[in-house]
């Protein structure tokens, strides 16, 4: 089988971590850390990563497999030997894609690069010349208008989508119905981590409901050290990345809890850190006869590849989709993969349509 071809706008530490992480899979005969081994017929290593967008002068004219280890990515190195690609990454269009205080901010932050920037055309004609099936949006939060215009570039193109952000596309029903109507396939929004704060804020507020402790507040702290942490210290870029955690967990409840007694999100960004985060879970309750119980939960992980096994099976699904002549939102995959779906599902019903999406795929292939 031919491997999927995809292309990546933001190639910061989650591309890094899923580029290692092809490149690894590729040469160790392995299925652990995978969700799915196969999807469809394909292998985590079944990927070709065709295109890179970027607007970073340390990244820019660079291969790919040498930009994912420039600064500022910060991100665990688990792969070195990842082979030169011949893609070069390409500079994009800036608009609201990078926060002003991260051009402050030295080798920490951004440096743009003075080469003109992309176009509407130049980016569609990319998509087209290299043959991208699947693009991946790694801006950063708050990218509002930058993720608009790589999406329009996506649907002129004919290209899926996976919107790895919380800016929401796929649960949006103007923009679903665009996708639906091209034939296009998109999984959105705002990628979940493989055993993140939100999968597991989720099942623990699901674990209260089914054993009737009744949920009265609630909160998650997250820290972090990398340019999304960073980033985030401009709180108005922070809307739909709280509303998209918050909602998440919000879905899970029994009933819903009063704003003022539910806090998800980033709280804020200590450099040392790096890449990995630090997320502070309480649950607060109330059991049999009324008395109060609360849990508290402190995890830590590394941040980048810990959403990249989810990445890999939306991308999977993607062309699973793509070879059916399916379009708009896949609402299971979407679901599962994504903290801000179309529709929510509790994640074992999510689950579940996830692999009878994949079955239907496997006899569609017999």
């Amino acid at each position: 089988m031919k491997p999927i071809k995809v292309a990546v706008i933001g190639v910061g530490n989650c591309a890094s971590s899923l580029v290692q992480g092809v490149a690894y899979y590729r040469s160790n005969n392995s299925s652990q850390g995978l969700i799915h081994d196969r999807i469809g017929g394909y292998g985590a290593g079944d990927v070709d990563f065709v295109m890179a967008v970027d607007v970073d002068a340390r990244k820019v004219g660079k291969d790919i497999s040498e930009a994912i280890f420039s600064a500022p990515n910060c991100t665990a190195v688990f792969q070195e030997d990842v082979a030169n690609s011949g893609t070069k990454v390409m500079m994009g269009r800036i608009l609201d894609g990078v926060a002003d205080h991260m051009t402050n901010a030295g080798d920490k932050g951004f440096i743009l690069s003075d080469a003109p920037e992309a176009t509407h055309e130049g980016i569609v004609a990319a998509l087209r010349s290299t043959g991208a099936e699947v693009l991946l949006n790694f801006l950063p939060v708050g990218s509002q208008e930058a993720t608009e215009f790589y999406l329009e570039c996506a649907l002129e193109a004919g290209v899926a989508v996976v919107n790895c952000m919380p800016v929401f596309i796929a649960s949006r029903p103007e923009w679903e119905a665009r996708f639906r109507e091209k034939r296009v396939p998109i999984v959105g929004d705002d990628i979940k981590a493989q055993i993140g704060a939100t999968i597991v804020h989720r099942v623990l507020s699901s674990l209260f409901g089914a054993r009737g402790v009744n949920i009265e507040r609630t909160y998650q702290l997250n820290t972090g050290g990398n340019t999304d942490f960073m980033n985030m210290l401009d709180r108005q870029r922070l809307g739909s990345k709280k509303t998209s955690k918050t909602e998440a967990v919000q879905s899970m409840l029994a009933q819903r809890l009063a704003d003022e007694n539910i806090h998800v999100g980033p709280s804020d960004y200590v450099p040392w850190q790096k890449d990995n985060k630090l997320c502070f879970l309480r649950l607060e309750g109330t059991q049999w006869g009324n008395v109060p119980m609360n849990l508290e939960l402190r995890l830590s992980v590394e941040d980048s590849p810990n959403s990249a096994a989810c990445v890999l099976d939306a991308i999977r699904c993607c062309k699973i989709a793509l070879e059916r002549g399916e379009g708009g939102a896949l609402i299971g995959p979407s679901a599962y993969f994504c903290k801000h779906p179309p529709q929510q599902f509790n994640d074992d019903t999510a689950a579940q349509m996830v692999e009878e999406y994949i079955a239907d795929a496997a006899l569609a292939a017999e």
